[in-house]
């Protein structure tokens, strides 16, 4: 009898135990009251911050948690900070919607949202710059770029500032300049720690200094739109039928942060092959020393005997950056093998036409000369005949002729005798 007793004295106890948690667990799941105070700020140029306070009249065996998302519930977070904040460009209105939880579980039913909002942009849309885009050149400088905005005078004077990280304060970028229809600022950018450089981003604004535009922002990210230098080819030379080539990478750059482009142009076969090079290293006895930032690459199949050209240009890769579009300019052109001077050429392309013109006439006069001899002329019997009697008819209409014209002659020297003796009769 005791042993049954026992069993429902422990049924019951864990019955109870079981109505005690899920009354526990059922409080946090109760709908708390929406945050109060929530309040919006702007910070350097494109830092925005939401604040709020703890709502009022929360469930003492809640522990808070903030829900929050931006416009169209874009990155979602719950925290058990009052406060969030966002590197966002302002040339849009941007909003941010928090209530609060008493779990992690996004499922769960947060408060009511409250929402607040960055105020709009101030000024004329169309007037705003368009297609600012900034590139950070070799990590040294950055040059921003710009288009004025449609609704603006072509004598607007334009200020850019900037502002990052490793800044005190925000400045003004004091190298305007024009390139066209472009207009263009660079700034030194150079005094940026390895953390800084891989978690934060340089913000940017441009205006115009009387304010009649509107603002234009921007958020470059330091791990993308890094243009490098071209290398500077050191040294060249064959082995084995290969062609060694030894550069040394732009400053500021690691080489396994850069990939490669080797261009090789060939002289007597006019060709131009293009290698791409993700990983060279100096593996070579031939080279003298293996410096540090000096990279080799082995090119196959290259004509010894010929004049080779060889350049470079670099860009950065996904290993260290986010960006690999934007290729350094070209490397300086460095030669190898000799050059065939090609006057000997030319000369022999203008000379041969004279020369084939000239075989040919030959070719002709001697081929005349050779159909004279092989087949002499056959003697024309009829010719013979006229020579023997052609001088004497000549003769004969020679005589002929003399006495037609002397009679002639005679005829008018009477008629004019005749009439001198009639002209003196007469008298």
């Amino acid at each position: 009898m005791e042993r049954p007793a026992r069993l429902c004295g422990l049924w019951a106890l864990l019955l109870c135990a079981g109505g005690g948690g899920g009354d526990e667990g059922a409080a946090p799941t109760e709908t708390q009251p929406p945050v109060t105070n929530l309040s919006v700020s702007v910070e350097n140029l494109c830092t925005v911050i939401w604040t709020w306070d703890p709502p009022e009249g929360a469930s003492p065996n809640c522990t808070l948690r903030y829900f929050s998302h931006f416009d169209n519930k874009q990155d979602k977070k719950i925290a058990p900070e009052t406060h969030r904040s966002k590197e966002v460009p302002l040339n849009e209105r941007i909003c941010l919607q928090v209530g609060s939880q008493c779990s992690t579980n996004e499922s769960d039913n947060p408060s009511i949202l409250v929402e607040k909002c960055t105020p709009p942009p101030e000024g004329d849309p169309e007037s705003a710059v368009t297609e600012l885009q900034c590139v950070w050149h070799n990590l040294s400088y950055m040059k921003c770029t710009w288009l004025p905005g449609r609704n603006t005078s072509p004598d607007t004077n334009y200020t850019l500032y900037y502002w990052h990280s490793s800044l005190g304060k925000i400045l003004q970028c004091e190298d305007i300049y024009r390139e066209g229809q472009h207009i263009g600022c660079s700034f030194a950018l150079t005094n940026l720690k390895d953390s800084s450089f891989e978690q934060h981003s340089v913000q940017i604004v441009v205006k115009d200094n009387a304010g009649k535009i509107r603002p234009s922002f921007n958020i470059v990210p330091l791990t993308s739109h890094v243009k490098p230098d071209p290398p500077h080819i050191k040294r060249l030379f064959f082995q084995n039928g290969n062609l060694y080539v030894q550069w040394k990478n732009p400053q500021n750059f690691y080489s396994r942060c850069l990939s490669y482009q080797v261009e090789v142009n060939n002289s007597q076969t006019e060709t131009n092959d293009i290698f791409y090079v993700e990983e060279a290293k100096c593996q070579n006895s031939e080279f003298e020393g293996n410096l540090e930032g000096t990279i080799c690459f082995m090119v196959p199949g290259v004509l010894p005997d010929t004049l080779n050209t060889v350049r470079i240009r670099v860009r950065t890769n996904k290993l260290c950056y986010e960006d690999d579009k934007l290729w350094s300019n070209w490397s300086q052109v460095m030669s190898i093998g000799e050059n065939t001077d090609p006057t000997f050429y030319i000369s022999m392309l203008l000379a041969t036409p004279v020369i084939v013109a000239g075989a040919i006439i030959v070719l002709l006069l001697y081929l005349k000369r050779l159909k004279i001899i092989i087949f002499p002329p056959i003697p024309d019997p009829g010719k013979i005949f006229k020579e023997m009697f052609g001088d004497q008819n000549d003769d004969t209409l020679h005589w002929k002729k003399y006495d037609i014209y002397e009679k002639q002659t005679k005829e008018e020297t009477d008629s004019v005798v005749l009439i001198e003796n009639l002209k003196r009769t007469s008298q």
